[in-house]
């Protein structure tokens, strides 16, 4: 089983808010003053996104940065809890 990279946590959840919003990569990166590719990536969890980029994405999305922060710590305890009940198996 790959290990769970916060990274893509953080991608996901922002993408996951971004589409549940109905907006667009475009959209989003232009209210954050973050070039779209970068959004692009930071979503896709291939860049590590700094605390000052996610509060910039976060304030673009009119969500609070500890409510980002609290999702993602859910998912990874959930896929943390899955790994280790998977290897108890």
């Amino acid at each position: 089983m790959k290990p769970v990279l916060v990274r893509e946590l953080i991608g996901e959840t922002l993408r996951e808010e971004r589409f549940a919003q109905g907006r667009t990569l475009r959209d989003v990166s232009g209210a954050a003053r973050v070039s779209l590719g970068y959004l692009s990536e930071v979503e896709r969890g291939q860049k590590e996104a700094s605390s000052e980029l996610l509060a910039s994405i976060c304030q673009a999305l009119d969500v609070p940065l500890s409510s980002l922060l609290m999702t993602v710590g859910n998912k990874l305890a959930a896929a943390e809890l899955k790994t280790r009940l998977a290897k108890a198996a």
